[in-house]
């Protein structure tokens, strides 16, 4: 996943609004979101490599999301799956914060990643560079690419206020409007891109919402909302070379929700 657009608590009707693009190598072997066959509670995709995945919901209400961190540095092969992360996370039944002090305890088991976990009612962020956990404040727009939270990237800064202001004032939300969103294949001009290491031509064909490169880009978009009677719309778009394949819509309410 390198792009996560998300609202907590910030709109009326809903308490979670996610809009995310998961961008990856097109030979890399992924299954589509489904409810996993090993843990039945668990709804996510699923990388078919190292069998975890970079975003996810459960039954229960408790929702991750992982980023990687872009680095020259942290490109290579870490001791452990970063999509682990999440996976193990929707599977156990511990509190997002003891969680995430646990995962600070290995930080250096990965190379460089963002991760978002939490519940309905609280969500905390973690990178293993900056290592400092932050509990999500309630009320505001976010946008995570492969830097920090927030990190003025052109497509975090276009992604997050285009979210932000197509929500606003609205009191139903139409799955295709925030499909547009994440399909913007704008590149940022020269001026405005980041430095991270990998050369002026490739940060430029990153730098778009939705990428599309010959072995690259973005395999699939999700859509997660939760509206205030706990009731979640997951919907996923998959592609292959830019070119729409699929989707997969899922609703479901939330049972015997409770802070996990």
């Amino acid at each position: 996943m390198c792009l996560i657009n998300f609202q907590f608590h910030e709109h009326p009707a809903y308490k979670l609004i996610v809009a995310a693009n998961r961008d990856e190598f097109y030979n890399r072997p992924t299954a589509q979101a489904t409810f996993w066959e090993d843990h039945p509670n668990i709804l996510a995709g699923r990388d078919l490599l190292q069998m975890g995945t970079w975003l996810g919901i459960t039954k229960q209400g408790k929702f991750a999301a992982l980023t990687n961190y872009r680095d020259p540095a942290h490109m290579g092969v870490g001791k452990r799956s970063r999509g682990e992360i999440v996976s193990n996370y929707l599977a156990s039944h511990t509190l997002p914060s003891d969680y995430l002090q646990d995962i600070q305890d290995k930080k250096d088991h990965y190379i460089g990643f963002n991760v978002l976990v939490g519940n309905l009612d609280q969500l905390y962020y973690y990178n293993n560079i900056e290592d400092e956990i932050k509990e999500i404040e309630r009320g505001q727009t976010y946008g995570l690419s492969n830097h920090f939270l927030n990190t003025p990237w052109p497509k975090v800064i276009k992604g997050k206020n285009n979210l932000q202001q197509y929500v606003k004032n609205k009191k139903e939300l139409s799955i295709d409007e925030l499909f547009h969103i994440l399909m913007d294949a704008e590149e940022a001009k020269d001026e405005e891109l980041p430095d991270t290491g990998v050369g002026s031509k490739l940060e430029r064909k990153l730098s778009p919402l939705f990428i599309d490169m010959p072995d690259y880009g973005t395999r699939c978009s999700t859509i997660l909302l939760v509206n205030q009677d706990n009731q979640v719309t997951f919907v996923e778009r998959t592609y292959k070379s830019g070119k729409y394949v699929d989707e997969k819509k899922y609703t479901f309410q939330i049972e015997k929700y409770r802070q996990i």
